[in-house]
């Protein structure tokens, strides 16, 4: 396998990725992406360098964004107040390896990647009702911390979510 930052290349599909995971989501009744979020965040992430992708081969098997900074991060009672942080957005998986370790290597590769670039905390933002994926924090080490951010997608819509993190 073979990690590394996504080029435009790369975007045809990572974005029929994203789609699929779409897709699953809304059979599994969980209403957070659709098609704009996040395949139109795609391209301005791979423009920033913050775009990573895991591939076998051609195929890729998950991706997410990092970010030095987050809208949410005064939302939250961190614990610290350390500016040595990335946040992780975006995260993943490709539905053909749903359940099979992806999501936990690329937290493993998140850390380290926020790691080397001289970070002392990785954090992220999940939608309060999103329970696959915050067992997926839990289970790798990630700790909740206190608070909710509300962030205002639009008028009519608004996500309650919480804030994990863990120290590198």
């Amino acid at each position: 396998m073979i990690f590394r930052l996504a080029t435009k290349q790369d975007l045809f599909q990572i974005k029929n990725m994203y789609l699929n995971i779409v897709n699953k989501m809304t059979e599994n009744n969980i209403f957070i992406w659709d098609s704009t979020y996040p395949c139109e965040f795609l391209e301005n992430d791979i423009d920033n360098h913050a775009l990573y992708i895991l591939l076998k081969g051609s195929e890729i098997l998950a991706a997410f964004s990092l970010y030095n900074s987050n809208l949410g991060a005064k939302s939250i009672q961190w614990s610290t107040n350390s500016n040595k942080v990335f946040y992780l957005d975006r995260l993943g998986v490709n539905i053909s390896y749903s359940r099979a370790g992806i999501g936990s290597l690329m937290l493993l590769k998140a850390q380290e990647t926020a790691r080397n670039m001289g970070a002392e905390y990785l954090r992220l933002f999940v939608v309060t009702n999103n329970t696959p994926a915050i067992c997926l924090y839990s289970k790798n080490g990630f700790t909740r911390a206190k608070g909710i951010y509300h962030e205002i997608i639009d008028s009519q819509c608004t996500f309650l979510e919480y804030g994990y993190e863990i120290k590198l």
